[in-house]
Formats: structure tokens, C-alpha cells, sequence
């Protein structure tokens, strides 16, 4: 059965990236509710969250649901795992977070679960899909992720960290952010030579690939690449398409592109008769870091930059 696989990677590209806008998305914006946690403080902070609701947040949350991976790897950073008390079957990092209450996947979320444990704050994200979202939304205090780049996941740090009382944490780790990519950025010289083209293949059958305006492209830009599709999100292309675009370097999703295991899209890829695959430059990543808007996103960040940095040296020296 072939379909099993692209159904998987559907349910990967909305669950784990979390960034699909679309025009219900864009709607919801204009739509502003206020939801009070049970008051314990006298003073009151407003938050909006990345669904453009308004959120009054009365005390410090002591018992939060995480509905996605990125989340739950955030409230860890920040100091406030042991509050957390449930999260979805895909939440493996760190490795402690594989051992709370369980709510089912990430597009499958079992809201009569969520409600049942009695959270101060359920942190949700785009891909749990708005209906849900908005059920939850009548029961509980919700707070909704949506981040489209490293500036936005950088916002939601900084968000969560006023939401959990954890601010000084949240700043900790938006500024080593900001270093990674500073450092980075200055180790690039664009006027060197020509910028690598390169291209992130998250799937292989179909062939599944990052386009403009997704956070693996920015992160491909900053890393000193170029990004050879140039059509916007993730879309199916042709092992035709591919050809033609003969990109320099090829950065695919270890594993099973979701999990760890035999590296399926890997050898698929090195099947192909194109410039990346004949040169050697065919190279993976662990899905876990390149498709969570997380702050982890700074590693892959760092990863793709020391590959391309690589490649560029191999380059210079055949040249040479």
C-alpha cells in the first residue's frame, strides 16, 4: 500500500511544522476573546496569542498540557516541565517529556482527555487544527502557537515565558538564539563566491520539499545557501522537477523522515542521477530538529551552515 506513507507525511507537514497558514487562520485573527484563570493574584497580565485571542492570565499556571512537540520542548527550556503534566504521543524531547499523560497525536487530540485533567493552560498550536482549538477554547485557557520563522518562535518564547512566570528563562534563550544565528551570519560572506543551491526534502514518495517562506528556507538563507524551489510552503515536485533544478546540495530528513530507523528517504534519493547525488553532497538531519518551531531550530541552523561551509571548501579546492 503506497498510501500509508503519504498520509503520514500529510499528518507530518501539518503537525510537526505547525505553520500552514490559511484563510481561517487569517480570520481568527480578528476574532478577540478574553479567558481568566482562576484568581489567585491581584494583578492581571493580557496575552495574545498567535490566533490574535486575548488571554487574561490571573496567576501562574501549576498544571499545563502541551499539544505539540515544539511546545512541549519550550515550557522544558524554560524551566516549567514539571508542570507539565500531559502531553501528545509525538513529544519525545527532552527525554523525560516521553514519560507524562499522553492525549493522544498531535492532529488526533482527545480534547475530553485534556479537559478531564484540569489544566491552568493548554499551550496549542495551528496544527491540532482550529476546530479543536476553538472547542478547547470553551473549557480551558488556551494559549495558540502559530509561528512562520525563527523571529516568530523567538516571540513565543518570549510569550510563554510571561504566561508560565518564567521571563528571565524565556530571555536566556531567545539571546542564545540570536547568538547561534549572529555567529552564523558572520561566518558567511556572500560576495565570496556564488550561493549553493540547495534543496530540503522532508518525503520521498511523493517527492515532498521546503519552498519560500518557511523557516527551513530562512534557515537555508542565514545557513549561506540559496534555496532552489522557489514556490511558497511545501509542496510535491517530479524527480523531474528535481533534476532540472540541480541543486548543489540535497539536506534530507533522516530516518523515516518523522522518526529514527533506517534512513528510507536517504536512500531513495541517492537513486538519482543529479549533480548533489553524483558529487556526494547528499546529506541528512535529524527531523526532529529541522521540523519543530522550536528553539532547536538554531542547531539545525548550525548544522546545514557547517555542511554548506563544507561543501564551499571541497568547492574551492577542486577549483583551485
Amino acid at each position: 500500500m503506497r498510501l500509508k506513507p503519504v498520509i503520514y507525511l500529510l499528518i507530518f507537514l501539518i503537525a510537526f511544522t505547525g505553520c500552514l497558514q490559511n484563510d481561517e487562520t487569517a480570520d481568527s485573527k480578528t476574532n478577540f476573546t478574553e479567558i481568566s484563570l482562576n484568581s489567585t493574584l491581584n494583578s492581571t497580565q493580557l496575552i495574545v496569542d498567535d490566533f490574535g485571542y486575548a488571554i487574561s492570565l490571573n496567576s501562574t499556571p501549576e498544571r499545563i498540557i502541551s499539544l505539540a512537540p515544539s511546545n512541549t520542548e519550550i515550557l522544558y527550556a524554560l524551566g516549567v516541565g514539571d508542570k507539565v503534566v500531559a502531553v501528545t504521543d509525538y513529544c519525545n524531547f527532552p527525554p523525560e517529556a516521553k514519560n507524562k499523560t499522553k492525549i493522544g497525536g498531535y492532529s488526533t487530540v482527545n480534547v475530553e482527555k485534556v479537559i478531564s485533567l484540569n489544566p491552568d493552560l493548554v499551550v496549542a498550536s495551528y496544527g491540532n487544527g482550529k476546530e479543536t482549538v476553538e472547542f478547547l477554547r470553551n473549557y480551558v485557557p488556551v494559549i495558540a502557537l502559530n509561528p512562520q520563522n525563527l523571529s516568530d518562535v523567538m516571540k513565543d518564547i518570549e510569550l510563554l515565558g510571561r504566561a508560565t512566570g518564567q521571563e528571565e528563562n524565556a530571555t536566556k534563550i531567545i539571546e542564545m538564539m540570536r547568538e547561534k544565528i549572529k555567529e552564523i551570519k558572520k561566518r558567511h560572506k556572500p560576495n565570496e563566491s556564488r550561493e549553493l543551491k540547495v534543496a530540503h526534502i522532508l518525503w520521498h514518495d511523493p517527492i515532498w520539499v521546503s519552498g519560500k517562506n518557511t523557516f527551513i528556507d530562512e534557515i537555508i538563507t542565514i545557513a549561506g545557501g540559496e534555496n532552489v524551489f522557489d514556490f511558497e510552503g511545501w509542496r510535491i515536485v517530479s524527480e523531474e522537477d528535481l533534476i532540472e533544478k540541480n541543486p548543489d546540495v540535497i539536506i534530507v530528513n533522516a530516518g523515516t523522515g518523522m522518526s529514527k530507523g533506517r534512513n528510507i528517504i536517504y536512500e531513495e534519493v541517492m537513486n538519482l542521477r543529479i549533480k548533489a547525488v553524483d558529487e556526494g553532497h547528499v546529506y541528512t538531519i535529524d527531523p526532529d530538529i529541522i521540523s519543530r518551531p522550536s528553539y532547536r531550530l538554531v542547531y539545525a541552523l548550525e548544522e546545514i551552515a557547517n555542511i554548506l561551509n563544507e561543501v564551499k571548501s571541497n568547492v574551492s579546492e577542486i577549483e583551485n
